[in-house]
């Protein structure tokens, strides 16, 4: 199926309807997903999944080992796999659940998977410069490099050669030298030393004060409910809870039940 055909009736509505339904997913507020529906195949992932985005946030979205968190991430970045079959993807009221996933990075959602996919042989500067081709440009060279100092000094040197942590920072100034309104983080602490999470945490603190809205995987849930302002859990595919980061750390049984820390 293609990615236009993934909200259902959407071919099939008047004009009223749409302009309609474009009207209240503004109202809805910045971000906002409901009733996603992606398979794997066969194989039903993110099961009628819903949830809501405030401008600005960062969102802590966790789980266990195969509850769908990374499934849901490539949905909303319109990644091939899964395929996204129902549902509706809303940001700043423009849908993106019928656009293919060039079309949504364009549109301001920038995805940084976990292997986080730097471009081999070329240096720093090239995988920022290759990110630009497109237009939409977002944050000058200048400001990246000064999120992240160890970026400036290495931006001669080629990007596959960097340290993991190195490499993740990369993956972030990538994104950051878009156009950016939707970060979409997926296990950005794997293997790192912890002085080096410190170092992408505060990053991620001063990328939140610029205005810019974060989703985040972390398999580390302490680490990412710590940073976040809200949290969400996925329990086989669905949303078991919404709430305060605050909530989460504070209630042991909940911590227990859906992320056995």
């Amino acid at each position: 199926m293609s990615a236009a055909g993934a909200h259902v009736g959407a071919n099939n509505e008047s004009p009223d309807i749409a302009v309609a339904a474009e009207a209240a997913a503004a109202k809805a507020g910045y971000f906002s997903v409901s009733n996603l529906r992606a398979y794997y195949g066969d194989s039903y992932i993110v099961q009628n999944v819903s949830f809501d985005v405030n401008e600005g946030e960062i969102v802590a979205l966790l789980g266990r080992n195969g509850a769908g968190k990374t499934s849901t991430l490539r949905a909303i970045a319109r990644a091939e796999s899964p395929e996204l079959r129902t549902g509706e993807i809303w940001l700043k009221g423009q849908s993106m659940h019928d656009k293919a996933a060039y079309e949504a990075a364009l549109a301001g959602i920038q995805l940084v998977p976990e292997d986080r996919r730097i471009i081999p042989g070329l240096t720093v500067e090239e995988n920022l410069d290759l990110a630009c081709i497109a237009g939409n440009l977002g944050w000058e060279y200048e400001r990246i490099y000064s999120l992240f100092p160890r970026l400036k000094e290495r931006r001669k040197q080629e990007g596959t050669t960097l340290s993991g942590g190195e490499q993740q920072m990369l993956a972030i100034g990538r994104a950051l030298a878009r156009e950016l309104k939707l970060l979409l983080l997926d296990e950005p602490y794997e293997g790192l030393a912890p002085v080096v999470r410190h170092d992408i945490e505060n990053a991620l603190i001063e990328v939140r004060n610029a205005g810019i809205t974060t989703i985040i995987v972390e398999q580390n849930a302490v680490a990412a409910l710590k940073l976040a302002d809200r949290a969400i859990i996925l329990d086989t595919g669905e949303v078991a809870f919404t709430g305060t980061a605050k909530d989460v750390l504070d209630n042991e049984q909940l911590r227990h039940d859906y992320l056995a820390i």
